[in-house]
């Protein structure tokens, strides 16, 4: 897999630091996209659906909304990337996360329904980061009022799944 640079300050928002700063400065980003995904499978799969059903507090995500907002982020990052890496200069509009958590109804759905929906979109993101041309990487956008560029959006996707397992791992087992 082919190497992508760590982003330097004055590439994300940051908000952005705390999810990018969770990453090795290695350029291993795919193989860490591939190897997290790897690892979260194997820790989901070992909860029980009491534990993938439970809240840590009130009005707080369960694991499954968890991931189903993981995978919706990480979709919603990969199209901006898409976008920016083809040199598209319109303005993308943010999202607001509750309201995709609340509409999933990921708490309905089966965790080997989430757990394949969840595989295909990191396929998907690792192709895609995988198949672009490699000056598209520092090409710059605009998000959700915020400028980013292609590997800064790249690295959010990462860390932003990182930062949600910690969270999981310290609060849920």
């Amino acid at each position: 897999m082919r190497s992508i640079e760590k982003p330097k300050g004055g590439e994300f928002p940051p908000y952005a630091n705390m999810y990018i700063q969770l990453l090795p400065d290695d350029g291993l980003l795919l193989k860490h996209l591939k190897n997290n995904f790897i690892a979260t499978k194997e820790l989901i799969l070992s909860l029980s659906e009491e534990k993938l059903n439970h809240r840590y507090a009130k009005n707080k995500w369960t694991i499954k909304e968890i991931l189903v907002h993981i995978i919706d982020d990480e979709r919603i990052y990969a199209y901006r990337a898409l976008r920016f890496a083809r040199n598209d200069k319109t303005e993308l509009p943010g999202f607001e996360q509750d309201d995709y958590v609340l509409c999933s109804r990921a708490n309905e759905r089966s965790i080997k329904n989430i757990m394949e929906e969840y595989e295909v979109v990191r396929g998907s993101t690792i192709a895609l980061f995988d198949g672009l041309p490699e000056d598209s990487f520092l090409r710059m956008g605009t998000a959700n009022n915020n400028k980013v560029t292609v590997r800064a959006l790249a690295y959010h996707i990462a860390g932003h799944e990182l930062h949600h397992i910690n969270i999981l791992r310290e609060k849920y087992l």
